[in-house]
């Protein structure tokens, strides 16, 4: 098809000198840096070295500046400085959490539902969480992007099957390419007639927000789709006027946003810090989409908690937030099988005296429960 020759371009061809893209601007990708910056002790050097030699490392200048260097529980520093529990691995945890190997028919491409795929355009991040469900190859030495042939082959995945409505990117991060190579596979994959959505995954608008410009904008509505970016945050301190003066310009240029938040330990798992972080979504105009359940990947156990928790936390919110604010609690479920809802249920069959026909009862946003009567016939 025309559109597979703009990849084949000099920004994705196998010999470019450009292929690597440029890093966010003084970014911090050592456990050295780190500790010259004042982030890390020199005890807790020692430990994360041991961590870097396993699992890529990286923080931005604005993700340095909000770390209370005074706090070693502190929720911004949890989520980027690595910690000597990552070497630790338990039985539930995988390489490999959500199954992406399993549903990859071609290299970068993953096609988990009948009417969307997901295209991991590069296998690096301009800030590394320690929580990463691909931290086994995102980050790792080698390419920093799909390669050409990779992508052409991808594009024609996509060509071949007229059920696929949605294409999603991510990465690693999308955003860490430049805006010249943004708009070919916009363009590209925008010329797939049955393709009507075209959706980012991103951390950068809050990690690194100078890399929403005005190109990188213009390159994202090339096309004639409809292009949605999701921003993944998990903190409300995360949403800086720089990150949200960045996402303003994506949302004023036409681009709806949405938000992905991951549950942690330590880091948002109370009622109020999630309150704060949804409720910043949609005062930036960024609606709450999902929050996941931790996936396991190999390292992550101190992150975890119990689903149990999730529920009472959405719980709470539900009764503390408008329904704008409250995003969709979802398990990933292990060996691939893609998402599912794990939120409270609010709904119960009654079941009253032999014979008799079987009510309801729901509970409001205060706990109370109501009995809402018998079902209706068919």
């Amino acid at each position: 098809m025309e559109s597979s020759n703009v990849l084949k371009t000099a920004a994705f061809a196998k010999h470019s000198p450009k292929r690597h893209p440029p890093k966010a601007r003084v970014s911090l990708t050592s456990v050295a840096a780190l500790a010259k910056a004042g982030l890390l002790s020199s005890e807790r050097a020692e430990d994360a070295r041991q961590v870097a030699e396993r699992y890529a490392v990286a923080v931005t200048p604005p993700m340095a500046a909000l770390m209370d260097r005074s706090d070693e529980k502190d929720p911004i520093a949890r989520q980027f400085l690595p910690s000597p529990a990552e070497l630790e691995t338990t039985v539930e945890e995988s390489t490999d959490p959500i199954g992406d190997d399993a549903h990859s028919p071609t290299e970068g491409l993953v096609h988990r539902y009948p009417d969307r795929v997901l295209i991991k355009l590069a296998s690096v991040c301009p800030v590394y969480c320690r929580f990463c469900f691909r931290r086994e190859t995102v980050g790792r030495k080698g390419e920093a992007l799909l390669s050409a042939s990779a992508l052409e082959a991808a594009l024609a995945y996509v060509a071949a099957r007229p059920s696929i409505f949605e294409v999603i990117f991510s990465g690693g991060d999308p955003f860490i390419l430049s805006a010249r190579r943004v708009r070919q596979v916009v363009e590209a994959f925008g010329d797939v007639p049955h393709v009507e959505v075209l959706r980012w995954h991103t951390r950068v608008p809050a990690v690194a927000p100078e890399r929403i410009t005005t190109s990188l904008i213009r390159a994202l509505k090339s096309s004639r789709k409809a292009v949605y970016v999701a921003l993944h945050a998990n903190h409300p301190r995360e949403l800086t006027q720089e990150a949200v003066s960045a996402c303003a310009r994506l949302i004023d240029a036409g681009i709806p946003m949405l938000s992905q938040t991951v549950l942690l330990k330590g880091v948002n798992d109370d009622e109020e810090t999630l309150a704060a972080l949804m409720r910043a979504f949609v005062a930036a105009r960024i609606k709450p989409y999902y929050l996941h359940h931790l996936d396991r990947a190999s390292g992550t156990s101190h992150f975890a908690l119990p689903i149990e928790r999730g529920q009472e936390l959405m719980r709470a919110l539900r009764g503390r937030l408008s329904g704008l604010c409250l995003p969709s609690y979802v398990l990933d479920i292990p060996g691939g099988h893609g998402k599912s809802p794990i939120g409270p249920t609010y709904l119960e069959r009654l079941s009253n005296k032999v014979g008799a026909e079987n009510g309801w009862a729901i509970q409001d946003f205060k706990g109370r429960t109501h009995p809402i009567g018998a079902p209706a016939r068919r």
